[in-house]
């Protein structure tokens, strides 16, 4: 999956969600933290207009919550 993101945080069971779904279903996306890579951060929050994770950047959109990243993932894997 080129052009995606998933922008997540150190403490997050939300972002955890996504990530173990991904592992199950073998879907390689770059993940960053943002809490350990401040750039990212400032990314997400200049372009995705807020600094709330997990969200999944792809094809210039910014996707939130969870579940919608989830459901998302599994109908364009």
């Amino acid at each position: 999956m080129n052009d995606y993101k998933l922008f997540v945080g150190t403490i997050c069971p939300y972002c955890q969600k996504v990530e173990n779904f991904m592992k199950e279903n073998d879907i390689k996306i770059e993940v960053v933290n943002i809490e350990e890579n401040r750039d990212a951060m400032r990314d997400l929050i200049e372009n995705g207009g807020k600094r709330q994770v997990p969200c999944l950047y792809h094809d210039g959109e910014y996707l939130y919550e969870s579940d919608d990243i989830i459901e998302f993932l599994r109908e364009n894997k």
